[in-house]
């Protein structure tokens, strides 16, 4: 009679992820600081170097301290922002000059389409500053040639 081997459970193997926090090679500054390095236009998280190489074109990497800022992807929200925060002072400038005043509609274009594109013009660079420190602070930059 032919004896059956008994059946040998089968190892399970139960993965478990890596759960400690990663630690960047770049500081980390508060959330504040790196608002305000950014919209003054510095590394959000050093404030050694210039954040911009053009006019809204990020740095590649920080000379300083090796943030990845270029790998920063903030490309919808800054013009969002901007847009939110011109048309919340020049519309109501607008309809308060056009009630005091009662200018024609050639006049009010005349003065809140220069104010407007120049508030536009002003406010773009400081606001995506801003974001880029904002997603730097909240670790949303890749570094490395994948990124």
């Amino acid at each position: 009679m032919d004896t059956v081997p008994p059946m040998i459970a089968p190892q399970t193997v139960v993965w478990q992820p890596d759960r400690a926090p990663k630690v960047p090679a770049w500081p980390v500054p508060a959330f504040g600081i790196a608002l305000w390095r950014g919209v003054l236009g510095t590394c959000p998280a050093c404030g050694k170097t210039k954040l911009f190489r053009g006019y809204l074109r990020v740095a590649d990497d920080c000379a300083a301290c090796g943030a990845p800022l270029g790998h920063i992807r903030a490309d919808d929200l800054p013009p969002y922002l901007t847009i939110f925060v011109v048309a919340h002072i020049v519309v109501p400038l607008m309809l308060l000059t056009d009630r005091a005043y009662g200018w024609s509609d050639l006049t009010q274009a005349a003065i809140w389409l220069p104010v407007t594109t120049l508030l536009c013009l002003a406010l773009l660079r400081p606001i995506k500053g801003a974001a880029v420190g904002l997603m730097l602070r909240l670790g949303l930059a890749k570094a490395g040639p994948d990124a």
